[in-house]
């Protein structure tokens, strides 16, 4: 199966780096309904941490954002790859942005079982249309 490749959108808070913040604001989005394409969260420094929420519903989080005092960022892009979870299979797609002279700002990828994965592509904002022309994306 060929990977396929979405353009998505994000949003991020920051919170103190202390157990059982990311659990809370996760509880606050499951009881609104928001619907989470990916979820990362990762120390900052000063004891703090950035949680990121990939979603079709930014609205959603903002909605529940603005009703529990959070302060959000502008929304973001990204890209969001699935597909067959193979040897090589992250390479496929981080070779394409680096034979376009693309520098990729962050990846996370996973395996989904069922010989599957998924990852999440950053690039610079101004890189971003032509990622998206190299990846194929949607």
């Amino acid at each position: 199966m060929a990977d396929q490749v979405r353009k998505i959108n994000y949003c991020y808070t920051k919170v103190g780096a202390r157990a059982g913040q990311g659990a809370a604001i996760l509880s606050k989005l499951r009881d609104a309904r928001v619907d989470l394409l990916a979820f990362s969260g990762f120390p900052i420094g000063g004891g703090k941490a950035q949680l990121d929420f990939a979603t079709d519903d930014i609205a959603g989080v903002r909605r529940v954002a603005r009703a529990e005092g959070w302060r959000l960022s502008a929304t973001k892009k990204a890209f969001l790859v699935q597909g067959s979870d193979e040897v090589g299979a992250c390479h496929r797609q981080l070779e394409k942005l680096a034979d376009a002279r693309i520098n990729v700002t962050a990846v996370d990828a996973v395996t989904a079982g069922r010989h599957r994965y998924g990852m999440i592509l950053w690039v610079k904002p101004k890189d971003y249309a032509r990622a998206a022309k190299v990846l194929r994306a949607k």
